[in-house]
Formats: C-alpha cells, structure tokens, sequence
C-alpha cells in the first residue's frame, strides 16, 4: 500500500516515514530537494519533490508540516487526493485540520485528523498514545482499518471529537508547556545560578527542572504556534496568571486559612494521590537508582551508554558521586561522566560490545578427555566457563591412550584479557581432564 506523508524530512513525519516503512511503501516530500532526497536515501523511501504528484497513487496521506502551514497545505494538496483514498493529518491541535480537511478533500477521500502523543524521541509505536478524530460520514471506509493496524502495533488509541482533544490539549499540552516556560523565565529573571542551584535541590526540585529544560530546549517556534492556534489555550493561560495573582496575594495578606481551604480544594480535584505518589516515588527512586547500582559495582566492570551519542564506555568503576561515575577503561583511560546522561547496558550488550571492539587473545589447549565424550557437548561445556567468549575443537586424537580409553582433544578459544587463561586450565583440571600442552 502507497503512503506519501507531506513533510517527512525532520521531526515526527521523518520518525513516521522510519518507523512505517515496511508496511507500508513509502514516498516522503520536502520543499528543499537536497534535504529531501538525502532523508530518503536514509530510510529507504522514495523522494518527491511536488506535492501534488506524491499524492496522486497514495492510499494513505499524511500531512506533516508545522501547524501555522497545515490548513494551507491542505487547501493546496487535498484536492488532488486518489479516489478511496485516506487523508490524515497528526497536528497537535485538530479543529482547524479538521475543518480544512473536510472543505478541501473530495467527497470520494476519506478524512481521519489524527494526533501522536508521542515526539520523533520515542523508539517505536509500541504503548504509546494516538488521538483519533473521527469525521462523521467520512471515515467509514478507513477508521476501523488504522484502528485496527494501531491496536495490533500495541498502540493506545483515544477516540474523540476535534473540540473535545483541543479543550484537554490546552491543559495537556498548552498549560503545561506555558508553565514550563514560565518557570524558566522566572529563573531567568532571578538570576538564579541553575547549576549551582542543583547542589542545594530535592528530588522533586531536580524532576521539575528537567522537565523545564526538556521543554526549553524544544523547537521555540513550535511551542508558540501550540500556544497560538489551539485558541482554547488562551483562557487556560488566563485562569493560570489569575489563580496565580490569587494565590500570591493570599500569602501577602497572610490570609492562611483561605490558602489552606484553596489548596485543599484543588487537591480534591485532582483526587489522585495514591496513584500520582507511586508515579513520583518511581520517578524520585530512580534518579538515585542509578547511584546506587554504581556504587555497589566499584571495582567491577560495567558497560554505559550515552543517551545522545549512543557511544558505548566499558570499563571498571573507580568512582561515583551523586552526579558523575568515573570508570577506568581497557586502555587503562578514567573517564568521567555524567550519571543524568547515561544508561546502564545489560551483560549481554557489554559482552557484545566487547566481543565486537575489544582485541581478542586466542589460546590453543590439548586435552585428555574420554573418548566418549560429544564434540558438541564438549565445545558447549568450553564456551560456557565464564571468561571464554567462543571455542572450537581443531583435532581429536585416540591412537596412543586407546588402551585407557581417553582422547586427546585440542581446543581453539579466545579470551577478552590472557591473565584468564589460568583460570580456563584450572576448570578443566577441576572437571578431570588432563593438560597435555
């Protein structure tokens, strides 16, 4: 089936053309043809750079393009859309797509305006949440299909109407974005020192602080058309600032109990408290979770990975503080990083990574073993001694020791570090064989 999503060079049309190619055949467009055609030869898709023409054998179109030019791409684009075709849009607010999408597509061209919940960071579709909005009369054909195909991904989908996911986006999205931002304008403003301010922060302090910078460190300019088009975020803002003044003067004139009797109130509201603290407990533990595992790992190897580079550090731990780990490497290197920035790889991937990037030493063993013995059982037993990363047998010889019934076996195998190889021979000797050479 033909897909064509209009815009998908960067952001979440580039995440959508990568992670829907394979089911679907892909045509991406961009209105700079150099980094079009460089984007599709790196996902494998096909380039085009004409809207129009993209479009015209696609089954399924999927408008990508910032919200401040979706309803003009619309106006531009849909006309031209297949008969039986599906036109989609994954704009972040919906009753304007919606409205476009039902006045410039042809009767014959189903519509479904559809929003991800989801940024191009996440690693595929799997738990997360894709808003549907559905248009009365024009998603018979095609509703139950992407339904289904989302659900089989392990997809949440949330069906609603276009009025409805804007009144909840201006919270969602809209409230808590302008929040943010606000916060770190205020911090700015205070001059306040954000590094060193970390050294004196609890754990709730650190969690809303990243969560400031994550949203700070976004495209600014999507972040005010969000704010600017979804035209209900507005009297979210509005009732923020005024509850805000509110409060403030509460506090300035001392009027405690009517501060108490607010706050109260809105915890009512919220009526989360056992579910909102597990989250939280989650999210303070792991800041320290972390910590805790390095610490206990000093003197032992550990593998990390950094969450932008994706470069991959192996080495012993040396040291951990309530911010850095400091690690020696093969090579005898200490490197210090940052705990926020790393992961901790498992001992499958730090045997991988070593096997794949680490010079290996190969060692040749004879053996006396029963002549009985399995070849295949023998090198599984071999590869399973804990330093051994891969073994084989090269010869079998059982002329001379017919008599005793034995065979002389000799090994092939490789270790990551030589000093190992004592080791190896003491296992054998421990299981009764006899080292020959």
């Amino acid at each position: 089936m033909n897909m064509t999503i209009i815009g998908g060079t960067r952001g979440l049309g580039r995440w959508m053309a990568q992670h829907l190619n394979g089911y679907f055949d892909i045509t991406i467009t961009s209105r700079d043809e150099a980094s079009g055609r460089k984007a599709a030869d790196e996902l494998n898709v096909c380039y085009s750079s004409d809207n129009i023409e993209a479009v015209k054998d696609a089954e399924i179109v999927l408008f990508c393009v910032p919200i401040e030019h979706m309803a003009k791409t619309i106006e531009q684009v849909a006309p031209h859309a297949k008969e039986g075709s599906l036109l989609m849009d994954v704009a972040s607010v919906k009753s304007e797509p919606y409205e476009a999408l039902k006045k410039y597509a042809p009767e014959n061209v189903d519509i479904l305006p559809c929003h991800p919940m989801f940024g191009p960071r996440v690693p595929n579709l799997k738990r997360q949440i894709i808003v549907l909005t559905p248009v009365e009369n024009r998603s018979e054909k095609w509703f139950d299909r992407v339904k289904n195909f989302l659900t089989k991904t392990e997809c949440e989908v949330v069906v609603t109407t276009p009025e409805e996911h804007d009144k909840y986006m201006s919270i969602v999205q809209g409230l808590t974005h302008f929040s943010y931002i606000s916060l770190a304008s205020a911090i700015r403003k205070l001059n306040i020192n954000v590094k060193k301010s970390r050294s004196f922060s609890s754990p709730v302090y650190t969690i809303m602080l990243d969560m400031v910078s994550r949203i700070v460190y976004q495209n600014p300019y999507l972040y005010y058309s969000i704010q600017k088009n979804n035209k209900e975020t507005a009297n979210a803002r509005k009732t923020l600032i005024k509850e805000c003044i509110y409060l403030s003067n509460l506090i300035e004139d001392g009027a405690e109990e009517d501060f108490v009797k607010s706050m109260v109130e809105s915890a009512k509201h919220i009526d989360e408290y056992e579910d909102a603290l597990v989250r939280s407990d989650m999210a303070i533990s792991m800041l320290s979770e972390k910590s805790n595992f390095l610490t206990k790992s000093i003197g032992s190897e550990v593998g990390l990975q950094h969450h932008f580079s994706k470069k991959i550090h192996v080495g012993v731990v040396k040291k951990v503080g309530s911010k850095f780990v400091t690690i020696e490497t093969p090579g005898n290197d200490e490197i210090t990083l940052k705990l926020s920035k790393v992961d901790i790889l498992g001992e499958n991937e730090v045997f991988e990574w070593k096997k794949n990037n680490l010079n290996l030493e190969r060692f040749t063993l004879s053996v006396l073993l029963p002549s009985t013995c399995s070849e295949k059982y023998l090198i599984r037993m071999f590869e399973n001694i804990e330093p051994v990363i891969d073994a084989d047998i090269i010869d079998v010889c059982d002329e001379d020791n017919a008599n005793d019934g034995l065979a002389r076996y000799a090994f092939c195998y490789s270790l990551f570090d030589a000093r190992d190889k004592s080791y190896v021979e003491q296992y054998l000797e421990g299981i009764g064989a006899v080292i020959i050479s």
